[in-house]
């Protein structure tokens, strides 16, 4: 089935891709020796070269879904963008790598809103839209659960949730959770009334957010009646403050909710935004929602980005590793690569690095004591433990999902180290990521194993493979419980075991780090423009924040900031929005 149908773009007057006046676009290699690394995955040692001329209206650092959506739109808005990536591969966090014909996820794999349309869609599908892209998916509604109550396939839609209720909770917990969806769902329209694509970083959203969607915020807001609008005032409050004035007690409600909280954000119910997870509620518990799975696994959402970013001119260049970020008379005016080649910016640059890594990039002398003090002050996520394995399909459960998630014990909390691991098996819905007859597999701890347990210690020591095979014996407990009594470690013919220093190592992220641990109601993610004149930032150190569909928004957000208001209003209407 077809995500994002490629909408013919109308009224948006750019050159097509197809113009012989548009810009070749380059996917290049920066001269890369590839060396194969301990994981079985190869490092990038850089060469003193660089492809295509070393300038650009717009230089990107990274190649997440952030910088990839923000230099995608930016070629869109016909604005000359250089991408720039360490990697060998681009995606950031969400690239897809080969190991013997086993193709797995590094990262996300639990995917829903791609096939929505207009302005309640989720940002990377408008992102996809705009650039003409589409993905295939495969659509399903549910994921087995494995907690201290019991396992069940948990479904989503609006009623199934209650025979579980029913089964291994409460008669009270259906009536609970009854009355919560009965109180968020209706703010579901102001929620999604303000399309993240409407958004950007000057005076211009008056016109392009402000003016063009009062109308449809009016009218939820008078829909929704006095109490829901009251309500709609909490959007931008913690989430638990909705649990607690609905009085809900139940601890199985309490928990299941600081869980999805938790899976969407990497914070539990009492520091994640009413928005965010009032828009996760409405694409999961309303009529006809489903949950959707990239076919060719999420390397493809990475591959449309790319294609879209080609398609209308960018350039990305893959093993060009950005030492630093030049800054000449108080402004940032491009990058120096480690090579040393020198990459100037027209008009800016813009940083998909975590807010960490994109301070150790600027020269200390020209950052502002309030950046420094902000960046240094701000909480961290803690880490990952990752297991990548592949095995022969034959011995296993036939009936086994896609997804898994296992805990342990709720009284310790969904963000304590060793107690939530979420299992990802995608070749059950998309075959050809692993050979005839096989499966690939994707565990992972999320966002909870503690960096200081890993720093300093040497990888090529026994010390570290030690502690490897100790953390990792969590995730080896869980899949054995998911993926039933027939598999066997040892007949695993891939097995990948990644630690804090391995995510920071290839990822390129400040202790490993999931992103910032910003809590709702006590502090909020930064915005995109920075106290360096030209410097702009997207991804998960960003508004609105950690996930998929944010830091699409956010690279999209300062994509737009770098336009003018008519060229945005001009790609609005032409993505239907």
């Amino acid at each position: 089935m077809a995500a994002f149908p490629n909408n013919t773009l109308r009224s948006f007057k750019p050159l097509s891709p197809n113009s012989s006046t548009v810009r070749n676009s380059v996917l290049a290699r920066n001269s890369v020796s590839q060396v194969p690394s301990s994981t079985g995955a190869v490092s990038v040692k850089e060469k003193r070269s660089f492809p295509g001329k070393p300038e650009a209206d717009v230089v990107v650092i990274g190649s997440g879904i952030g910088g990839l959506c923000c230099s995608g739109l930016l070629a869109r808005y016909q604005q000359d963008v250089l991408v720039l990536e360490s990697h060998d591969l681009p995606g950031g966090a969400a690239h897809s790598f080969d190991i013997k014909g086993f193709k797995f996820d590094s990262g996300p794999s639990l995917f829903s809103g791609f096939q929505s349309k207009g302005p309640q869609a989720n940002p990377l599908g408008q992102v996809l839209d705009a650039l003409g892209e589409t993905i295939p998916c495969a659509s399903y509604d549910s994921w087995m659960v494995y907690l201290p109550e019991g396992e069940f396939l948990s479904r989503i839609g609006p009623t199934e949730f209650y025979k579980d209720l029913e089964k291994y909770a409460s008669a009270n917990a259906v009536r609970e959770w009854k009355k919560l969806l009965d109180a968020i769902l209706p703010l579901s329209a102001a929620a999604m009334a303000l399309p993240p694509l409407s958004i950007r970083g000057d005076l211009g959203v008056l016109s392009t957010a402000a003016a063009r969607y009062a109308p449809s915020l009016l009218k939820s807001f008078v829909q929704m009646g006095p109490q829901g609008a009251l309500g709609a005032t909490k959007l931008l409050r913690p989430f638990s403050e909705i649990i607690d004035s609905l009085e809900l007690k139940d601890p199985f409600i309490r928990n299941w909710v600081d869980l999805l909280a938790f899976l969407l954000a990497g914070v539990k119910s009492n520091g994640i935004l009413s928005a965010e997870m009032i828009y996760m509620f409405a694409e999961w518990y309303k009529p006809g929602c489903c949950l959707e799975y990239p076919l060719h696994g999420s390397g493809a959402i990475v591959d449309a980005l790319v294609r879209g970013l080609k398609k209308f001119g960018g350039r990305i260049s893959l093993g060009s590793h950005v030492e630093k970020i030049v800054v000449e008379n108080g402004r940032a005016t491009g990058v120096k690569l480690r090579s040393g080649q020198f990459i100037r910016a027209k008009k800016a640059v813009v940083s998909n690095a975590s807010m960490w890594d994109t301070l150790n990039l600027l020269p200390k002398e020209v950052v502002p004591k309030s950046y420094l003090d902000r960046t240094k002050t701000t909480p961290q996520c803690e880490s990952f433990m990752h297991l990548h394995l592949g095995f022969d399909a034959e011995d296993v459960r036939k009936d086994l999902g896609i997804h898994h998630i296992i805990v342990n014990d709720w009284d310790r909390g969904v963000d304590a180290d060793q107690n939530v691991v979420l299992i990802s098996v995608p070749s059950v819905l998309s075959p050809d990521l692993a050979p005839p007859g096989k499966h690939v597999l994707h565990a992972y701890l999320p966002g909870t194993e503690p960096f200081d347990l890993w720093k300093g210690f040497d990888r090529k020591s026994s010390a570290y493979k030690e502690l490897k095979a100790e953390r990792s014996e969590v995730m080896w407990r869980a899949v054995e419980r998911a993926v039933g009594p027939g598999f066997s470690r040892e007949k695993c013919e891939v097995k990948l075991v990644g630690s804090p220093l391995t995510h920071q190592r290839f990822l390129r992220r400040n202790r490993g780090t999931y992103g910032p641990a910003i809590q709702a109601g006590k502090d909020s993610f930064p915005g995109h423009s920075t106290s360096i004149p030209q410097l702009y930032c997207c991804g998960d150190s960003t508004f609105p924040g950690i996930g998929v569909p944010a830091v699409a928004a956010s690279g999209a957000i300062v994509a737009n900031s770098l336009v003018s208001v008519s060229q945005h209003s001009e790609l609005l209407d032409a993505i239907g929005i």
